[in-house]
């Protein structure tokens, strides 16, 4: 199993969260809340408005999101569906732990002692070099104040 933070639509309560229930996709089991350890951008951007976290550790805020224990299955899934390696990239990431149901007696599943953990995240170093000036979010929601709705694959 490997761990996957979701900062955008994939979270709970979110358009695309569907495709992480989807047992024909792989398995995924929602281990915890965190956030970044860095601040990065993350910025609602493109035609379809998207959220996208800019590979640029170090700008932009603190991102919170949710902990997902995957199987290769899924990990593959959330490639093609993240469009991986075009669109974004899967990268490891440190995440603060804000949260956990996961276990806690298993060494490769819990937070480390300082309440981290590595997780693979899919942001993007493709991106149009005015996304780094668009505002800044700590927290997605596609419903949000931002008012910029987020158009989903379907309709596309």
């Amino acid at each position: 199993m490997a761990r996957v933070f979701v900062y955008g639509t994939l979270k709970r309560g979110q358009p695309n969260h569907k495709v992480l229930l989807d047992p024909a996709n792989g398995c995924a089991a929602f281990r915890g809340r965190g956030r970044t350890l860095e601040p990065y951008p993350l910025v609602i951007a493109g035609e379809h408005n998207i959220p996208r976290l800019l590979n640029l550790p170090g700008h932009g805020r603190l991102v919170l999101g949710e902990i997902y224990a995957v199987d290769e299955r899924m990990l593959s899934f959330l490639d093609e569906f993240e469009g991986c390696p075009d669109m974004y990239q899967r990268t490891p990431l440190q995440v603060t732990v804000l949260e956990w149901e996961g276990a806690r007696g298993v060494p490769e599943e819990a937070p480390a002692a300082d309440g981290t953990l590595q997780c693979f995240v899919y942001s993007t170093v493709t991106y149009a070099p005015e996304w780094v000036r668009l505002p800044h979010h700590d927290d997605y929601d596609f419903l949000g104040e931002h008012g910029l709705r987020y158009n989903p694959r379907e309709n596309r």
